[in-house]
């Protein structure tokens, strides 16, 4: 079930034409980019890519939110490197794949794990996309993967 906003904190306003091979713009300014469909060769973004950015970012955030919870920063270079594959079903519908190769040097294995679960709870993208596309976390330093 889907749960209404009950206050709104930011509003991102794009304009985007031509689709994969188009061009898009924020009302702001900001993020001006020219879009190009993966594996063409010509310049330009794809939405593989900004979603990967947007994810990571968001997740990222997640972690350092829950951190914080548990009384201690996380290191400067905790970081997450986001893998986006597209592709399609086996009934030939097209799918994202996301990996999330997850740094978190020098915080221990169960607190790591414990920050990552709290992300997929929290990060508005990790709850969008719950269940609808699959999602691999790959934790640097652990021996194990969380799926």
């Amino acid at each position: 079930m889907v749960q209404p906003l009950a206050s709104e904190i930011y509003t991102a306003h794009l304009h985007i034409t031509g689709g994969r091979e188009g061009h898009g713009r924020s009302s702001d300014g900001v993020l001006d980019l020219q879009l190009a469909t993966p594996g063409t060769g010509k310049p330009g973004t794809n939405p593989e890519q900004l979603f990967g950015i947007g994810y990571s970012a968001c997740f990222l955030s997640a972690m350092h939110i829950g951190a914080l919870q548990q009384k201690f920063r996380l290191p400067k270079e905790a970081s997450v490197n986001a893998d986006v594959t597209l592709g399609k079903t086996a009934a030939g519908d097209y799918q994202l794949k996301l990996v999330l190769n997850i740094d978190l040097p020098g915080v221990d294995e169960g607190m790591k794990r414990q920050l990552v679960e709290y992300a997929h709870r929290t990060c508005p993208y990790s709850r969008a996309t719950h269940g609808d596309i699959e999602v691999e976390d790959v934790i640097i330093g652990t021996e194990a993967s969380a799926a």
